[in-house]
């Protein structure tokens, strides 16, 4: 398995382009499947969980060809086969996101239970209950979910769906397959993320009839038939989210290029409260920082869009781990989304866990991390290693770095054209 090692103490300067973000390509790779025509993806980043989806949607019998300039070319014909095996899908939960479009084209699926990282649970039961409601026989047996319309019926029916929680792959799935379904969907207690919005601006250029995205009701009518388009994936907020944090730890000057401010209110507000310099600039963000000693650390609490996003609270622990004073971070999303703690402790970070809660007291300007070993448990604790390491004092090496080939593209190398001393070992 490959590794990073870091050599850590140098400020970050440049710029760095944003890429597409992994939340938004995935269920939009997935919504080609709802019509034979072609789709046109822009802006699609280079990713292990991108290059999944497309050999999962390969296995159906459909294109998805990345060409040269990394755009995504796709093509589901009409006798696609509605399988996704659990070989494709074990190690990304995404996968999911297949059985919407592909019950509402068709009329049944053999979807996989999904993998992904090990973060909690993340149940499908919202996504099979939405479905339910639309009219589908939903069985889940042999760790598979097979899915299918009644007999005599062509399509899904409308429904007025509201979800016992906020899932944002929930939404999304319930969002492609009421494009094709008979009548009105609406979707109470939707996930307001800006990969949703995304999404149904997509599917609104396919044809579909969508309102009330990027709010907790979104009403679909439904349309016998979708065409195709081009699309430009949305910008990823979590990556941007990163080099923030990155930069505001280890100090320096960059330009995030093509970064969207809107996107990460909640972020930004902590990172000024610490002491960093966050502004907007004609293509994106530039960030600011004299580093980790003039840090202020800052209390927060995970919580669904538009508040402060548990994609971002690994990073965020990294920096306050170096900043000045203590802080508390409750997690309330997902359970097991500590796991990066004992990590960071290797490296010098004094954190105390539990329950949902962690107490971080910060090193300050008086003492650094020191290099170590250690080891990513998932893809956004593999970031704060990341972080962390760029600030440590020494060789920092991190391993099981796949995790971070999931969602971030290229990062080393992102990493290196602004400073960092930082080298993939195969």
């Amino acid at each position: 398995m490959d590794k990073l090692l870091i050599r850590g103490g140098r400020p970050l300067h440049g710029q760095v382009t944003i890429s597409g973000a992994k939340n938004a390509a995935l269920p939009e790779l997935c919504a080609a499947l709802l019509t034979a025509d072609p789709i046109t993806l822009h802006n699609v980043p280079f990713l292990h969980d991108v290059q999944t989806m497309k050999k999962l949607i390969r296995n159906m019998g459909a294109r998805a060809e990345r060409l040269p300039d990394g755009t995504v070319a796709l093509q589901a014909p009409a006798d696609i086969q509605a399988v996704a095996p659990y070989e494709l899908v074990k190690t990304m939960r995404a996968s999911i996101l297949a059985l919407g479009p592909l019950l509402a084209r068709v009329g049944h699926a053999r979807v996989s239970l999904p993998g992904g990282c090990a973060i909690g649970s993340r149940p499908v039961d919202q996504h099979i209950r939405g479905l339910v409601a639309m009219g589908a026989q939903i069985e889940v047996e042999h760790g598979y979910i097979e899915a299918r319309l009644p007999t005599g019926r062509s399509s899904l029916k409308g429904a007025h769906i509201s979800t016992d929680m906020v899932t944002v792959t929930g939404t999304e799935n319930l969002l492609m397959a009421a494009a094709l379904a008979d009548g009105e969907t609406v979707l109470e207690n939707a996930a307001q993320e800006p990969e949703v919005v995304d999404l149904a601006e997509m599917l609104i250029r396919m044809g579909a009839r969508i309102e009330g995205h990027g709010t907790s009701r979104i009403h679909i009518q439904g349309v016998s038939a979708l065409h195709g388009c081009t699309h430009a994936v949305v910008p990823d907020r979590i990556e941007a989210g990163t080099y923030l944090c990155a930069v505001a730890a280890t100090g320096g000057d960059v330009v995030l290029q093509s970064a969207c401010a809107t996107h990460l209110d909640a972020v930004i507000d902590k990172l000024r409260d610490a002491g960093v310099t966050v502004e907007m600039v004609a293509d994106g963000l530039r960030v600011a920082s004299a580093g980790a000693p003039t840090l202020r650390a800052q209390s927060f609490r995970t919580t669904e869009y538009p508040g402060f996003p548990t994609d971002m609270q690994a990073q965020f622990m990294a920096l306050n781990a170096v900043a000045q004073g203590s802080s508390t971070v409750i997690e309330t999303i997902f359970e097991n989304r500590f796991m990066h703690v004992p990590e960071l402790d290797r490296l010098g970070a004094h954190i105390q866990v539990e329950g949902k809660t962690a107490v971080i007291d910060g090193l300050g300007e008086q003492r650094r991390l020191s290099g170590a070993n250690v080891m990513a448990t998932d893809l956004r604790a593999s970031a704060s290693l990341v972080i962390a390491g760029l600030v440590a004092q020494g060789d920092t090496l991190i391993h099981r770095i796949y995790h971070l080939d999931r969602g971030y593209d290229r990062m080393e190398a992102k990493l290196s054209a602004l400073g960092a001393d930082i080298q993939r070992i195969r």
